[in-house]
């Protein structure tokens, strides 16, 4: 059974804990009732509540005595909640800790606005020499895992909440693109999916528009994506970006800037506020980040317009 990636990253922590003596988990509230690290190694296991700015200082002191420091809370409040925090610690002194944050874009969306992280890859992104992934599945949500474990320096991982998801494409390393489909020969306009929802969205248009070309891209630093530049840049003339995040700062946006001589349209949600919380596609719905919508943007493209 494929696991959601939330619980994909507690026991792939809990499997390199076990080799790996500095790793501590640090929770802000959302270990619940059951933990498969903390029952194992309940002395590396510290549960801060609702102190994400805390916690993440904590993390850095741990981190500057040695140890591997991952801190998990809901992505809004890692990004904007404790955002000096997250700027000075992993930012300004490089600490290698990694926050590895559910509830990204509006999956959450019960919760309503006050949960939702639309703008969380736009403040990472600002930070020089922070990496960032938005793993799709449980592969390659234990892949990022263990990247980030192996790696000296800081990482800001964005997860969904808690539905499994079965990506049609293979874990994607830093630097790599992976391919649920290749464009097919004359065809100039190729769909990227940056995370799940957007993975799934991209395999329903493509579904629906053979030849059409979908790339997808997990680490999303601008580090990483200048390395993937090269494999995208020599693939199409254009690309439509479907990522659950704000159009500014996105990662089209970043993309767009590397690609001068490229074309890069966003499909991601739109500038208003949800006034009510929903199921995660009924919030993504009142959005605009739908199937019908991509479709619109890939044919618009693929006529050149």
């Amino acid at each position: 059974m494929t696991l959601p990636a939330r619980e994909a990253y507690r026991e792939e922590l809990t499997a390199l804990a076990r080799d790996d003596p500095r790793i501590v988990c640090i929770e802000a509230d959302l270990g619940g009732s059951a933990h498969v690290f903390r029952d194992q190694f309940p002395g590396r296991f510290f549960n801060m509540g609702i102190a994400e700015a805390a916690a993440v200082d904590i993390a850095v002191g741990l981190a500057s005595a040695g140890l591997r420091p991952f801190v998990s809370t809901f992505a809004t409040f890692a990004a904007l909640r404790a955002a000096e925090s997250v700027k000075l610690g992993l930012g300004y002194l490089a600490a290698p800790v990694v926050l590895v944050c559910p509830y990204g874009g509006v999956s959450g969306g019960w919760f309503g606005a006050t949960h939702h992280s639309l703008e969380d890859l736009a403040v990472l992104q600002a930070l020089p020499g922070v990496r960032i992934a938005v793993p799709c599945g449980e592969a390659e949500t234990r892949a990022v895992i263990r990247t980030a474990a192996a790696a000296s320096r800081p990482c800001y991982v964005r997860l969904d909440r808690n539905d499994a998801f079965d990506p049609p494409f293979g874990p994607a390393g830093p630097g790599q693109v992976s391919w649920a489909a290749r464009p097919a020969a004359g065809q100039s306009a190729c769909l990227i999916s940056i995370g799940e929802k957007p993975a799934a969205l991209c395999a329903g248009a493509t579904a629906r528009r053979p030849g059409v070309g979908h790339a997808h891209l997990c680490w999303v630093d601008s580090a990483s994506l200048a390395e993937a530049i090269g494999v995208l840049a020599a693939t199409a003339r254009r690309f439509v970006v479907v990522e659950e995040h704000r159009a500014a700062g996105s990662v089209a946006s970043t993309l767009a800037l590397m690609l001068p001589s490229h074309r890069v349209r966003s499909v991601s949600a739109a500038s208003h506020w949800p006034s009510e919380g929903g199921a995660h596609e009924d919030v993504l719905g009142t959005l605009g980040l739908t199937l019908p919508a991509v479709l619109s943007a890939i044919d618009e493209e693929s006529e050149g317009r």
